[in-house]
């Protein structure tokens, strides 16, 4: 007796739409207190995405018939991860200048 092979699109799309329900109830119930470590990791990760989306933007063009999608997204991923970065600074100093003492005069 054979097994039915799964086909790897449906599997790779199965495991994306698990991350993004996962993800989204995982950030939804972070307190408010451990947001701005959370946001610092979260800017880690954004760096090391962006690392292996300059990969995927250096693919050779003759390599492959698939290698000009692979630079499309991985210019995707560059400007949407950099985005996630600098808002996460942008985000972060907010939330910590909220913490500093103000000035009375």
């Amino acid at each position: 007796m054979e097994a039915a092979a799964i086909d790897p699109f449906i599997f790779r799309l199965s495991i994306f739409v698990l991350a993004i329900f996962v993800g989204y109830y995982v950030v939804w119930s972070v307190t408010p207190a451990l947001h701005t470590p959370l946001m610092s990791v979260t800017n880690a990760v954004s760096s090391v995405i962006i690392v292996g989306a300059l990969i995927a933007v250096a693919v050779d063009l003759g390599s492959s018939e698939t290698a000009g999608m692979s630079r499309w997204l991985g210019l995707g991923g560059v400007v949407l991860a950099s985005v996630n970065i600098f808002g996460g600074f942008l985000v972060t100093q907010r939330m910590l200048a909220m913490y500093k003492k103000k000035d009375r005069k």
